[in-house]
């Protein structure tokens, strides 16, 4: 048996000052999480979130729902 492997990814708009999270959404279909983690400590902790949440999260950013300007 086969176990899938996390493929972590940072967004195409993240610099590289370092202050960036990484995502491995390639896990949200066969286990329904999408793990989460800070780009500096890639072997810290790791918050697996319902690809649910995360989903309607994505919706928000990209709706601009989380503008603080």
């Amino acid at each position: 048996m086969m176990t899938e492997s996390p493929r972590w990814f940072k967004s195409s708009y993240s610099s590289n000052g370092g202050a960036c999270v990484e995502v491995a959404a390639n896990l949200a279909a066969s286990r329904g999480i999408v793990p989460v983690r800070d780009s500096k400590s890639v072997d810290g902790p790791v918050i697996g979130v319902a690809a649910g949440a995360f989903t309607a999260f994505v919706a928000g950013v990209r709706a601009g729902k989380f503008d603080t300007v």
